[in-house]
């Protein structure tokens, strides 16, 4: 049986990405759907394709790919305030 590419499975489905740079001037991407689910990079890119392969690694998860089927992206809005 051929194992299917996750991400040709969930072509087109939209997931939220958190991205910060760091102090240490490495991006920081997390993926909020999936509790853990973080990566950083050198560089924006870098740490893109970190997070895909992070994000490819836990839906070998049932729960997980269940919880993405269950996502229904809208909006998402973030906000900072100074203190």
């Amino acid at each position: 049986m051929k194992k299917v590419n996750i991400f040709q499975k969930y072509r087109g489905k939209k997931i939220p990405l958190l991205i910060e740079k760091g102090e240490d001037g490495f991006f920081v991407i997390e993926c909020p759907v999936f509790s853990g689910c973080y990566t950083q990079g050198k560089t924006i890119d870098e740490a893109m394709d970190n997070i895909r392969e992070a994000i490819e690694l836990v839906l070998e998860e049932k729960e997980n790919q269940k919880l993405l089927e269950a996502y229904d992206f809208n909006e998402i809005r973030l906000e900072t305030i100074t203190l």
